[in-house]
């Protein structure tokens, strides 16, 4: 049974039923209610970890929901609960949030892994800051990420080692689409700039380094999520991190071009044919087409070969391996709306009478109204 999450009257939510398949997928509006769902889901999921790790770093709260919610979400995030009227449930079981952050508990391995949105920001002159780098009022997902890179450079890699491209990381052929994707011509390397490391860029062919300052946009969103992805794949014939079930990436599309988005939901099968439940938000209709293809593909018992055809990846036994482990897993999408509510619309049909789910929730509106001015226009000119 897929675990399920309920929350009632919290921040823009008023209500919202969300029950998670091996793939989920949160889509909507900017400020809808999507990364507090997400965040409120880490909270539950690694309650002994979340607390025993901001107690570690000096955080305190004083069992008060409200302090406890500014260090959590961070700062001014107090209001999205709102005593008298806001309610979370999880796994059936309805939860008294204030006496789930106010308990001694015991410290547990952690379960979920979270790549917030504002990933770019936990590199600073091209290095991941520390946890206590950041201000107490910064999120929690953000502070714990940055500190998740920084000991994955400094206990896994070694000064002057190439990050990228990475034989015992990623496979052969995803390796390939990120280079012409992300670092063409480059390798991600990491240097040493006046006893301090970096990491830059560095030329094939000219030698020459590019620190982190000059690279473009994309590259700047897309190196941490790569590390990541490093750090959930460890380079062992173990192919999960620890104990980590749960994956959360936000907005991975930010920055990144169709095809560079193409590459990372490849990678996304990846961590699904690993075993990890993977949960993402998105504004990007080119993350739905995928869902949409792959469950398009499941229900017409398709061979694994059309799916590495959407990724036009080659078609090799890894590859397949990958394509046939996304043909079998739940995939599930939910709509987060300006007026509150939460819509399960994980069929993505395009014919469906509700219009949320036909315009797969709201991504494809836009490019659905330019096509219908544009019929009309040429419909128009045709009668002239």
């Amino acid at each position: 049974m897929n675990p399920q999450l309920i929350l009632k009257n919290i921040g823009q939510i008023s209500e919202a039923e969300i029950s998670f398949g091996d793939l989920t997928v949160l889509v909507g509006p900017q400020a809808t209610g999507k990364s507090v769902t997400l965040q409120l889901l880490k909270l539950l999921v690694d309650t002994g970890h979340v607390l025993g790790e901001l107690k570690r770093y000096g955080l305190d709260w004083s069992g008060n929901l409200s302090e406890f919610l500014d260090v959590y979400l961070g700062e001014g995030m107090n209001r999205v609960w709102r005593p008298d009227e806001s309610s979370v449930s999880w796994r059936g079981e309805r939860l008294n949030l204030s006496r789930l952050i106010s308990r001694q508990k015991k410290i547990r391995n952690e379960t979920m892994f979270f790549i917030p949105a504002q990933r770019v920001l936990t590199l600073r002159d091209g290095w991941p800051r520390p946890f206590t780098d950041y201000s107490p009022g910064d999120p929690f997902a953000v502070r714990e990420f940055s500190e998740k890179l920084r000991l994955l450079l400094e206990q896994e890699f070694k000064a002057s080692e190439g990050l990228f491209p990475q034989k015992n990381r990623l496979k052969k052929e995803v390796r390939d689409m990120l280079a012409r994707s992300f670092f063409p011509g480059y390798d991600l390397r990491v240097d040493r700039y006046r006893s301090q490391r970096r990491l830059v860029l560095q030329d094939k062919g000219a030698q020459e380094q590019l620190p982190f300052m000059v690279w473009s946009a994309g590259q700047r969103e897309f190196v941490p999520l790569l590390l990541g992805f490093y750090w959930l794949m460890p380079p062992t014939k173990v192919s999960r991190r620890e104990s980590i079930k749960w994956v959360v990436i936000e907005e991975l599309e930010m920055g990144l071009h169709p095809q560079a988005i193409s590459v990372t939901m490849l990678m996304v099968l990846e961590l699904l044919s690993r075993g990890y439940r993977v949960c993402l938000s998105t504004h990007s209709p080119h993350v739905l087409d995928v869902v949409w293809a792959l469950q398009t593909l499941k229900a017409n018992n398709s061979e694994s070969g059309l799916v590495l055809d959407i990724f036009d990846a080659k078609k090799t036994d890894p590859m397949h391996a990958v394509a046939q482990t996304a043909l079998s897993q739940t995939m599930k999408v939910y709509y987060f709306d300006r007026r509150g509510s939460v819509q399960d619309i994980s069929q993505l049909d395009p014919g469906s009478n509700n219009d949320i789910e036909a315009g797969w929730g709201g991504v494809t509106e836009f490019s659905g109204r330019v096509a219908e001015v544009v019929s009309k226009a040429v419909a128009a000119g045709g009668r002239r």
